[in-house]
């Protein structure tokens, strides 16, 4: 691998880590210059788990005091989130990915509606429940959303951050700060489970990748630093219209 090479990996997975802790779709900068490196498809996708693991988690250590507390949804929620991802992880390897692949731009539209309207769907959920006589069981450790959105993000991953930043939103009322600081942690449970599979499984190619992990460490701490003091509402615009524009790229790379 060249020294230009290793820079320009180096500098997506600064970008990458930046949108990653703060919003999610790093995949839109990350796999593009993984496959501009020279790297196949399905490499790339495994190399690109693997590099994003330690900005991700690190972003939320970087404010752990928003984390849910420390019980047996919280234990719940590390479970799931790894079990979804190894069981994608271990479907990767043996299925194409165009599986899943055409379902990205329905996904990911999906998850920016409900992060746009978030703080409405979670106030009305639990408002229709009261009016009922019952509570609803949707929290950031809900089994029945995590173990979907952790199958998906170990299986294919693009995106998946925003995808579980919008079911994060619903489960704290829109409470962004919180639901980001969730999101991340889940989002590096998966990718580093299905990371140590590739990496047990010998797949990963490590030059491009360790040179894009230097870069996601960096950019997860410049995201996790924004994120603390990044005003709701504008954070609120930013996640919709990333969402927004992964959604059109992926729909034109995918269905067109």
């Amino acid at each position: 691998m060249s020294l230009h090479t290793a820079l320009m990996l180096f500098l997506a997975g600064i970008g990458g880590g930046v949108l990653t802790s703060l919003v999610g779709g790093a995949a839109i900068v990350t796999y593009p210059a993984l496959v501009a490196a020279g790297l196949p498809p399905q490499a790339a996708t495994i190399c690109n788990l693997v590099a994003s693991f330690p900005g991700s988690f690190l972003a939320a250590m970087a404010d752990r005091g928003q984390l849910p507390k420390l019980d047996r949804a919280f234990a719940g929620m590390v479970v799931a989130s790894m079990l979804g991802a190894l069981l994608g992880a271990l479907l990767l390897l043996v299925t194409p990915q165009r599986v899943f692949a055409v379902l990205v731009p329905v996904l990911l539209g999906f998850a920016t509606v409900l992060f746009a309207f978030s703080q409405r769907i979670g106030h009305w959920l639990h408002t229709r429940a009261a009016a009922k006589g019952r509570t609803i069981d949707f929290s950031v450790g809900n089994l029945k959303v995590l173990l979907p959105v952790s199958f998906y993000g170990g299986y294919f991953g693009a995106g998946v951050s925003v995808l579980i930043l919008g079911v994060m939103s619903v489960a704290t009322r829109g409470d962004y700060r919180s639901a980001n600081v969730a999101k991340n942690l889940v989002t590096s449970l998966n990718t580093g489970t299905a990371a140590m599979l590739f990496i047990l499984k010998g797949t990963v190619i490590w030059p491009p990748a360790l040179a894009m992990m230097a870069g996601t460490i960096i950019g997860g701490q410049l995201g996790a630093a924004l994120a603390k003091v990044a005003p709701r509402h504008v954070m609120r615009v930013a996640v919709t219209a990333v969402g927004a524009l992964l959604t059109a790229y992926f729909a034109w790379e995918y269905w067109f």
